[in-house]
């Protein structure tokens, strides 16, 4: 990366507030203009797939757009023994930045619905079935960012990963979090988008174990060995959010 770990840091708040910004702010409108839950549903997955888009092609060249501390804990894991990959100082910086921008980003939507821009969700989401679908989240998205690495079509992650996103917001009965900044972000707001901060400790490990499980697929489809860096990556492995969702 030719950007000063500051920029990054910086970029990596920026957008992983904006992207919730984006899920929770969307999520109010919907419910605002529709009482039906499904329409709800499909205009905030939208909103999050275009949001997430943009928000990686912006920010990509810049800091990677990981916007998840999955993706910043993979994209070391798998480069650390690469030439230009990611060190375990930029984790140690991402991921606080990542979570301080996910708070943020949940406070800012809140004030511009004018609902109390602090107040933790009641939406509980804790069951066996949602922890399997933010496995199987998880472990797709890091799939999918770290197979294009490997197959030389990094360019192609932000129309791939928003595309993943908006796909598994449907697929998975926990509607896609993958993501544990973006999880503790919106226990912050009780809007359409919250979860109980109750729900957010077993969510984040569901991500983890996604993630590992994610590793593990990569490997053995792709093998263990290093990958050379290629001229489109313009970060260490283009490993944008999720995004989640």
């Amino acid at each position: 990366m030719n950007a000063s770990l500051g920029r990054r840091v910086a970029a990596e708040t920026v957008g992983t507030g904006l992207l919730v910004a984006v899920v929770v702010g969307s999520g109010i409108q919907a419910t605002e203009l529709s009482r039906d839950v499904g329409v709800q549903l499909l205009a905030n997955s939208l909103a999050t797939v275009f949001g997430l888009g943009v928000l990686i092609l912006l920010l990509g060249p810049v800091s990677g757009a990981h916007f998840n501390p999955v993706v910043t804990l993979a994209a070391w894991f798998t480069g650390r023994r690469t030439p230009g990959g990611p060190a375990l100082r930029d984790v140690v910086a991402y991921v606080p930045a990542q979570i301080l921008g996910a708070i943020g980003g949940a406070v800012l939507a809140d004030a511009m619905f004018a609902e109390p821009m602090v107040r933790f969700s009641t939406h509980e989401r804790s069951a066996g079935h949602l922890w399997l679908g933010e496995v199987v989240a998880t472990a797709g998205l890091i799939l999918l960012i770290l197979g294009l690495n490997r197959i030389g079509r990094a360019a192609l992650a932000p129309a791939a990963v928003a595309s993943y996103i908006g796909a598994a917001y449907w697929f998975t009965s926990s509607t896609s979090f993958a993501n544990p900044a973006v999880t503790i972000g919106r226990a912050f707001t009780d809007t359409f988008a919250g979860i109980a901060p109750a729900s957010v400790t077993a969510f984040i490990a569901a991500q983890l174990v996604g993630g590992a499980l994610g590793l593990g697929i990569v490997a053995m489809v792709y093998g263990t060995r290093p990958v050379p860096a290629r001229p489109e990556a313009s970060a260490p492995p283009a490993e944008p959010e999720l995004a989640s969702s």
